[in-house]
């Protein structure tokens, strides 16, 4: 559930990137075209990750319902963080990309 949870986490920060309004509030610029569409797709790819990992851990049924709880408490997360700690919540998302291949070792 833990890599679940760290690629939610890294797939909505990346779709929140791939807004212009939060790019520039995030990065201090407006991003590109190509961008947009690059973090948008990275986003998604990384959110049908974080499906698979939860139905990988613990099957349909009990995966589904763990995936949907991790989506919401990152959303959360990141709605939290934005507001008040918008650096801290880019660091965040660094940290559970760089997280996330050890513990899916760590599952294995």
């Amino acid at each position: 559930m833990l890599l679940a949870l760290l690629l939610c986490y890294a797939g909505f920060t990346a779709l929140c990137l791939s807004r212009p309004r939060h790019h520039e509030e995030l990065l201090g610029h407006k991003p590109s075209l190509s961008r947009q569409r690059s973090l948008g797709g990275a986003g998604w790819l990384l959110l049908g990750l974080s499906l698979w990992a939860a139905v990988a851990a613990n099957g349909w049924s009990f995966g589904l319902v763990d995936w949907f709880a991790v989506l919401m408490l990152s959303a959360l997360a990141l709605v939290m963080l934005l507001p008040y700690r918008p650096r801290l919540a880019l660091a965040c998302a660094g940290l559970s990309l760089l997280a996330s291949p050890l513990a899916a070792w760590a599952v294995n």
